[in-house]
């Protein structure tokens, strides 16, 4: 089970900088099964990467999880708060030139929001 994940967002509907401001928020709006079940399996301490959609199209920013409950799995109500902004956004072309990701739904998957990430994978974009 991955303990590290890549949310991504539409930053007209929500940024990282709106989750820097509220400093906590449920994630929702999830509805792909397969996205469905990440969130379900992300556990309290998992470490996130906030990855902006639209024009921006790169990983933006850390979160961490709170909380998960995944009473309803349909819709689990998945805690986050905000951590840092990364010194250099990682662009979705970054990401896909790095042989790391070369089997990662990140890149085989560009539709899925919540993706789980290995160990590597986040230091590669996180740079810790």
């Amino acid at each position: 089970m991955a303990s590290d994940y890549l949310l991504k967002t539409e930053p007209s509907e929500y940024s990282f900088t709106d989750l820097q401001r509220d400093a906590e928020t449920i994630w929702d709006g999830v509805s792909n099964p397969v996205a469905l079940r990440n969130l379900r399996e992300m556990q309290p301490g998992s470490r996130l990467i906030i990855y902006e959609t639209g024009d921006r199209k790169s990983a933006v920013g850390t979160a961490s999880v709170i909380s998960v409950d995944a009473s309803n799995p349909k819709n689990p109500a998945v805690k986050i708060k905000a951590g840092r902004v990364l010194a250099k956004p990682v662009s979705l072309a970054e990401i896909k030139a790095n042989s790391l990701f070369a089997d990662s739904p990140l890149v085989r998957q560009g539709r899925l929001s919540v993706v789980p990430l290995n160990k590597a994978q986040n230091k590669a974009i996180t740079g810790a």
